[in-house]
């Protein structure tokens, strides 16, 4: 007999080799490999190709890989022009998922839905999701585009392009580390709408602005931009407490806390706590590493909350000079990697998703009434 469970909660929707998580233990890997080793050892490259091929690349697999990403970087002209000519006070994950859509208008591999073709569009949107969003923050700031340069790697690139300024070797291993932590997390909202829509066997696309639609949503990307706002809308680390103690007296959460999965520590905000700490004295800002701790500690007291990577992915990109609403984006620039990966694996042995939904609505077989006697 089927069972219905919120949220689809604890319900295994399909079969997958590339992520494996245990909440009870605070385990993330990808294809086995464990993501504290990934986050100490990998590039974000090879995280990239061993999500794609369920392995690590040598050294001329990860050459060619790097290469075919500094290819691909550039933009198509006309999504240049659009986002040149989007509003100024537009949502940065708007212009995001309707950018990522456009590029398959300038595709001449756009109607080919084989799983070569599809691999090679994985190599575009890669390679161009990271252009459109530094193109965009530039272009809205008044700046000219900065073409990427082919001596830097993806995280490098991604801060020279936005910035103009080549990061120092510790904010590239920061940002590269970030991204491997965010860069897949099996069955996660925005993964399973990728997932549903190349289910249909739509183009990849197609299914890449389903993903980013779903991201875009404060219950999943959207947390860390509502982290930095409540860490900068408070003085101090004693007003930081008081603020968190007054939400929670009045039932309001605190972003960053929480997981649908874990129930010990994120294993992604063990990395992300220590670059915050480390970055955060770097660049001056230590205070909002000592709210962050300040807060995690009165959550965890209070609520018996962890948090989730979310909570110190928020300080960390603040202290790397990026702006806030330009964090959810960069999720998506990140969790490409593992979109473009679960939509390829869907197409190889596909099924179409279709759950079922338990009724709960007035009984069957109600009568007519003809509309002169409705009330």
């Amino acid at each position: 007999m089927a069972t219905t469970s919120a949220g689809l909660e604890g319900v295994v929707a399909t079969s997958s080799n590339i992520c494996f998580i245990d909440g009870d233990k605070g385990i993330l890997s990808y294809f086995g490999y464990n993501i504290q080793n990934l986050a100490e050892n990998a590039t974000f490259e090879e995280v990239i190709y061993l999500l794609w091929n369920g392995k690590l690349p040598n050294r001329n697999e990860l050459g060619h890989l790097k290469s075919a990403l500094i290819a691909e970087r550039d933009l198509p002209e006309a999504v240049t022009a659009f986002l040149k000519d989007v509003p100024q006070d537009s949502n940065a994950m708007d212009v995001l998922r309707t950018a990522v859509s456009m590029l398959s208008l300038y595709d001449p591999l756009a109607g080919d839905n084989s799983l070569e073709a599809s691999a090679n569009k994985a190599v575009k949107l890669m390679a161009r999701v990271a252009t459109i969003v530094t193109s965009f923050d530039r272009l809205r700031n008044g700046k000219a585009v900065i073409p990427g340069d082919p001596s830097l790697g993806y995280a490098a690139n991604f801060l020279y392009t936005l910035t103009g300024k080549r990061p120092d070797d510790v904010m590239e291993r920061v940002f590269d580390v970030a991204l491997i932590l965010h860069a897949d997390h099996e069955l996660n909202a925005s993964t399973f709408a990728a997932r549903v829509t190349a289910a249909t066997l739509s183009d990849i696309y197609s299914a890449v602005t389903s993903a980013i639609g779903a991201l875009k949503g404060p219950l999943h990307g959207g947390a860390n931009e509502a982290v930095i706002r409540l860490l900068l809308s408070t003085s101090s680390t004693e007003d930081a407490i008081a603020k968190v103690k007054a939400n929670l007296s009045n039932k309001i959460k605190i972003p960053g806390f929480g997981h649908r999965v874990y129930h010990v520590v994120d294993p992604r905000a063990i990395y992300l706590k220590r670059m915050s700490e480390e970055l955060g004295k770097r660049t001056g800002h230590s205070d909002l590493f000592e709210k962050s701790a300040s807060v995690e500690q009165t959550v965890r007291d209070l609520k018996n909350l962890n948090a989730n990577v979310d909570f110190y992915s928020a300080s960390t990109y603040y202290s790397l000079g990026i702006p806030v609403d330009l964090f959810t984006p960069i999720f998506a620039v990140s969790r490409m990697s593992g979109w473009t990966a679960h939509i390829l694996e869907q197409y190889r042995n596909n099924r179409l998703i279709r759950p079922r939904a338990e009724y709960t609505g007035a009984p069957q077989g109600q009568p007519w009434v003809p509309l002169d006697q409705r009330s």
